[in-house]
């Protein structure tokens, strides 16, 4: 049985790079320190489609509120 880690890497294969990148660098780097409610908004995030995570995480639109945090966050990640 896959462990939760295992599950959200897998999650994080994307059909764009960019987002690939983006999303395993915050699991491998910050996911493990982020409090309860940061970690269940990024496993959520990694169910929403491409096209919308590609909007607001690379063209710097605005998220849905329920995503506010996680977007700030892996726009933070992706600066440093």
């Amino acid at each position: 049985m896959p462990t939760q880690m295992q599950r959200l890497r897998w999650q994080c294969r994307r059909g764009l790079l960019e987002l690939d990148a983006l999303f395993r660098h915050y699991l491998e780097h910050r996911f493990a320190t982020a409090r309860e409610p940061e970690q269940a908004q990024f496993a959520e995030l990694l169910q929403q489609q491409d096209d919308q995570l590609q909007a607001w995480l690379l063209e710097g639109m605005e998220p849905d509120p329920a995503f506010s945090v996680i977007v700030a966050a892996l726009r933070q990640t992706r600066i440093t």
